[in-house]
This record gives C-alpha cells, structure tokens and sequence, in this order.
C-alpha cells in the first residue's frame, strides 16, 4: 500500500513539472490568435470582403460597356459555266467559261459603347442600398467575432477554474497524505488504531479520484479552446488565473450607449435603410430611361473574279470602308401591367415591417440588459460572499488542524472541515468565473465586448 501511494505521488509532481514547463496563453494573445485563425471568423471577414465587391464602382451600373467584335471570311471557289445550245460564229459549239481558285476574303470589326445616362435614379438608389449592405455585412460580421469571443472566454475561464481547483485538490491529497504518516506513527505508539490508518487511506484514494477527474477535464477544457483557437490539438499551455472586474460606474456608462452600440439593434437600422432604398428603387420604374451609344466599324472585302457572258472574266475588286455612328434613345415604360405597382406596394409594407421588428428589438435588447445586470451583480455579490467564505472556512480547518494534531478531535471531524474548506474554495472559484461571463455577456449587450481590457 506505501508503495503505491508513493508512485502516485512521483506521477502527481511530474505532471506539476510539465504543467510549470508550459507557456503562459494570456488572455490578448487568445483573442489575437482567435481572431486571426478562427473558422467562423475567418468565413464572416470573407462574406464581408464580397459585400465590399458588391458596393463598388464596377458594380454600380454607373460604368459605360463596351463590347468589341470582329470577324473573318474566306471563300474559295471552282466555277465552270456552259452554254448548251450556243454557237460561235464559226458554228462551232460555245466554250465553257472555268474560273478556278477563285478567292474572296471579308473582314469586319466593331467596337460598341452603350452608356445608360438616365435610368429613373435607380442605379443611385441600388448603389446608395449595396452601401448599407456591405455595413450590414460588417456588423453580422461583428456579430460572429463577439459570439466567438464570448465562447473562447467561456473555455477559457474554464480552463482556468480547473487550474485553480486543480491546486485546491491537489493541496487536499497532501494533507490526506500526511494523515496517513501521522495515523502511522501514532498507530506504531499505539496512541490510535489501525481504523485511523483506513480512514486515512479511504481519503487518499478519494482525492487521488478527484485529482485524476479534474486533470482530465482539463485536458480536455484545452483541447476545447484549440479547437476554437485552430491550432493543434496537442498544444499545451496554460492560462492566466487573475479576473479584474470592470467598475460599476463605467457599467452605467456603457449601458447609457447601449442603443447606440448594440450590434442587433444596429443590424435592425441598417435593415430599415435597405428598405427605404428598395422603395425608391421601385419608384424608379415609373421614370424614363435615356440611353446613349456609339459604335465605330471597319470592312474590308475582296472579291474573287466572276464570268461574263461575253466570256470574258471580271476581276475582283478590293473595297475598305470604316463609319462612326453615335445615337441616343429614350425608353419609357407608360404601362407594364401593374407590376411596378406591385413592387412599390410591397416595398412600402416591407419597410413598415421592418420598423416594427427594430422597435422589437429594441425593447428585447433592454429588457436583456437589465435581466444581465442583475444577473452580473447577483452572481458578483455571491462570488464576495463566497470569498468571505474561504476565509471563513480556511480560519475553521486550521483550528480544527491544530486540534487533530493535539488528538481532540476525531479524524472524521478533521475531513469534514477539509471537506468544507475543500468546497468553499471550489465554490469561489466557480462564483468568480461565473460573475466575469456575467460581465462579458452585459458588455457584449451593451456593445463594448471588443473594446474593452478583459
């Protein structure tokens, strides 16, 4: 049985040595490396970068087109022409005429420019609607890296509560380790029994379990956080325990801007734009549009000789020519069966719609600011409460040590005060971690979740 115990404890100081061998991963190094390297944004920041194409010069429809177009012909032909029934002056039989190799070549190009001057202001209004999307696109892109921040720190702390209640279970198997030594030696002056030995080792194998568990879980808490950091899932490091909260007072000011700042309620402006510019783009149908073009042309032909009837052969002939031809045009739809109409109707009901899901929102996004705030003070009052309750407990189990150590309590009653010292630790740390998500969920409400020292 010594001799276990004592492997167990080589194990448990060279996993501590490994751990002390590990990298410190702070808190901006993780949002760095999130931001850079994480799948959800990286895809986000590309969608972005489309919608930026889209609201571009080359995609507004101010640009004139131009089309080029060329051609090539070549003929060759065997012409032989008779004349059955026809005689020469001698009274012989007329000759045929055979023109062989007869060439011909054509060659043309156009070059076509077509500019829409007028169109109703619809290419305005489009181009004015691709703006606020590419915003859109920017704030959904926003809305992602705060989603996946708030999910990196989730781990994150996780990690770190396992860190810390790590060293708390570790500190538990120490002191259960050294019950063992001194139930030993009184059992060998026979000042106790050899229960006193039992209860002793009953405990060491309790809190070899826990430590076991929570090492696991660690392990697999960091594989967690490189899944979301997307590096390798072996990497190892460790974290950074230390929580600072932020002031009450810059809270307030943070939650007075949350209207301004909120990525939901802004989505929802942004949205109520591209309505207003869908209905003036369906205006435009009832305006003309006035066009212009102009087209620049060169033809080259040669002909391939041809017969007469006299007999004779007509040599081709070589002919180039090139135009400039410039035209304007109005086109003005008078009546295109109601479906501008339609379109206007819709856009107009599209919008009102649109305006009642921002006010949704709006109401939505206060009501789960103040259920955060309460949520984020309630759980910071505990994690206080908690704090004190360490120091409580802590005071509690050193008497109760001193007494054990004097043989007037039982060792029963010596566990149970570790036991709750045990807890209290493991409960603040919970309470602590819990209260600074708490915190990073109000300032993701209120806007503020990347502009902030976490």
């Amino acid at each position: 049985m010594k001799k276990f115990y004592l492997l167990f404890i080589v194990s448990v100081v060279y996993g501590q040595n490994i751990m002390a061998q590990e990298n410190l991963l702070s808190k901006e190094e993780a949002v760095v490396t999130t931001l850079e390297n994480n799948f959800n944004i990286v895809v986000a920041k590309n969608i972005v970068e489309i919608a930026e194409n889209n609201s571009g010069i080359l995609n507004s429809g101010y640009l004139p087109t131009v089309t080029g177009t060329a051609g090539a012909n070549y003929n060759k032909n065997n012409t032989n022409t008779e004349f059955p029934g026809q005689f020469s002056d001698d009274g012989s039989p007329r000759p045929d005429i055979v023109v062989n190799n007869a060439e011909s070549q054509r060659y043309n190009s156009a070059i076509n420019v077509n500019y829409t001057l007028f169109d109703g202001l619809g290419r305005f209004y489009n181009y004015k609607r691709l703006k606020e999307q590419y915003q859109l696109s920017e704030l959904q892109a926003r809305e992602t890296i705060e989603n996946t921040i708030l999910q990196l720190f989730s781990v994150y702390f996780e990690i770190a509560r396992l860190t810390e209640n790590q060293k708390v279970l570790q500190q538990a198997l120490e002191i259960s380790q050294d019950r063992i030594k001194r139930a030993e030696y009184s059992f060998e002056y026979g000042q106790n029994t050899q229960l006193d030995i039992l209860n002793a080792q009953v405990d060491v194998t309790n809190d070899s379990i826990n430590l076991l568990n929570i090492n696991q879980n660690l392990v697999n808490a960091k594989r967690d956080l490189n899944v979301i950091l997307n590096q390798d899932l072996n990497n190892r490091f460790k974290v950074d325990t230390v929580v600072q909260f932020i002031p009450r007072l810059q809270l307030d000011e943070f939650i007075e801007l949350a209207k301004n700042n909120n990525v939901a309620v802004l989505q929802s402006e942004r949205s109520l734009a591209i309505n207003d510019y869908d209905i003036k783009v369906s205006r435009s149908g009832y305006l003309p549009v006035i066009g212009l073009t102009g087209t620049y042309g060169w033809n080259r032909n040669q002909s391939a000789p041809s017969a007469f009837l006299s007999g004779a052969i007509f040599p081709g002939i070589n002919s180039t020519a090139d135009n400039i031809a410039l035209g304007a045009s109005l086109t003005w739809n008078l009546f295109d069966g109601g479906g501008t109409s339609v379109r206007l109707k819709n856009a107009k009901i599209a919008y009102a719609n649109q305006e009642l899901v921002k006010k949704q929102i709006e109401l939505e996004v206060n009501r789960d600011i103040l259920n955060a705030l309460a949520i984020y003070e309630n759980r910071l009052s505990i994690y206080y409460i908690q704090e004190q309750n360490v120091v409580t407990n802590q005071n509690n189990f050193e008497r109760s040590e001193e007494q054990f150590k004097l043989g007037r309590i039982t060792s029963i009653e010596f566990r149970q005060a570790q036991i709750n010292l045990l807890n209290a630790q493991t409960n603040k740390n919970l309470a602590k971690y819990d209260a600074k998500l708490a915190e990073l969920q109000l300032l993701q409400l209120t806007g503020q979740l990347l502009n902030v020292k976490l």
